[in-house]
């Protein structure tokens, strides 16, 4: 049985389409990377399949071995070295999305500190510590909004090993369609159950398709067939829940409702609900905006009493990485540049961006070689995810997981 060496098997489910699926389940796989977890993600989504793009290894292909695949090597267990300083120095993920900042009429951050980790391991020294009390208190996206020091700048870091195994790497290019019907994607689907040779992972993330369909059907049965649904089993992987994404607007809300009925129509738990693309702060002039509403998510989780495993802003910064490669930089707003008053009048511009006089930006958005997990580490969307990271350990290793009751 091919996930004979996974420990936990996390859906990533929704009914809507464009809410970013693919792209939580990337980050989640990489903060629990970050938090020493080794991970896989098996990418179902077989007429889109959009993992391999946004780990940065369309190229790669899936090897042969006696008795199936091997999936795809994103990196390797490995101890990181100490990450940027400053590279929670961001804009995005802290800013309250009212315009204000530590309770006042102002409509831009107050400086932002620079956090170094000093002690041995991967927490953050007293010092920091202190530092980061005060970032929360003046930064914090909601009331109930935490940003963990375990992942902060340290001497070093270890992290657990991420592999990936998706459709994409088995077509002859990422143009080709793949135009199929319900039997022979419930076939591809159970194949990928049953044929991929993980290695021993503790999480194993599927990233499945907007819906209720074939795909989601054959994915339960499979999975319900081969795998426990009880921590306490030694023998099987544990089938550990849902992680529901959704963004905050009602049009989105009304679909992902039906993905919870249907998580409690075949017994899957549901670990907690994600309100994606939760509000957006300008990177030039710190302005926080409520582009798709917000809240939605949050209303949504206390209807159905599943726990409400946080919000994700939108961060240019992360389309560039994910695209480009490019290690995320906030020169603007982390210098205290960007209000207008303070921009260069001047006709120079560098991608877009005018050359202010207290922004630098010789070096941003600069390409560079390395790990997309290193590089993931100086996301302002980074602390976001370490936290949803945080609960999603923590619920399933307490056995803790809801099944919905509708």
């Amino acid at each position: 049985m091919s996930l004979d060496n996974v420990k936990n098997i996390v859906l990533v489910l929704s009914g809507k389409g464009g809410v970013g699926k693919s792209s939580i389940t990337t980050q989640l796989a990489l903060s629990l990377s970050l938090a020493g977890r080794s991970v896989g993600i098996l990418d179902i989504d077989l007429t889109g399949p959009s993992i391999p793009r946004l780990l940065g290894i369309e190229s790669a292909k899936v090897k042969q071995a006696p008795g199936g695949w091997l999936p795809v090597e994103v990196h390797p267990s490995q101890i990181l070295p100490s990450a940027p300083l400053g590279s929670f120095s961001s804009p995005f993920a802290p800013l309250p999305l009212n315009g204000s900042s530590n309770g006042t009429n102002g409509t831009t951050s107050p400086p932002l500190p620079t956090f170094q980790g000093t002690s041995n391991g991967i927490t953050a020294s007293s010092d920091s510590n202190t530092g980061l009390a005060e970032f929360q208190e003046n930064h914090a996206l909601d009331e109930t909004a935490t940003v963990s020091t375990s992942i902060l700048p340290g001497p070093t870091q270890q992290i657990g090993s991420l592999h990936a195994m998706s459709l994409a790497f088995l077509l002859t290019n990422r143009s080709s369609a793949v135009v199929w019907r319900g039997p022979k994607k419930t076939a591809m689907v159970r194949q990928f159950l049953t044929s991929v040779l993980w290695p021993p992972v503790d999480y194993l993330l599927i990233d499945t398709p907007p819906g209720t369909s074939d795909e989601h059907i054959s994915l339960v049965e499979t999975l319900f067939k081969s795998v426990s649904t009880s921590t306490g089993s030694q023998q099987q992987p544990n089938l550990a829940g849902a992680v529901i994404v959704t963004t905050p607007q009602a049009v989105a809300i009304s679909d992902v409702r039906k993905e919870i009925n249907f998580c409690s129509k075949v017994g899957v738990k549901v670990l907690g609900v994600v309100e994606n693309m939760s509000g957006y702060v300008c990177e030039c002039c710190g302005v926080g905006t409520n582009l798709f509403g917000r809240g939605g998510g949050e209303v949504m989780s206390k209807e159905f009493g599943v726990d409400f495993l946080g919000r994700v802003p939108l961060d240019g910064q992360w389309g560039l990485l994910v695209e480009e490669g490019r290690r995320p930089t906030y020169g603007a707003v982390a210098n205290g540049g960007g209000r207008e008053d303070d921009v260069d009048d001047s006709d120079d511009e560098v991608d877009g961006h005018e050359l202010g006089e207290q922004e630098d930006i010789t070096n941003r958005g600069r390409k560079e070689e390395g790990l997309l997990v290193d590089k993931y580490r100086s996301c302002s969307l980074c602390p976001v995810f370490e936290d949803i990271a945080r609960q999603v350990i923590e619920t399933i290793e307490k056995g803790a997981a809801v099944q919905v009751g509708v």
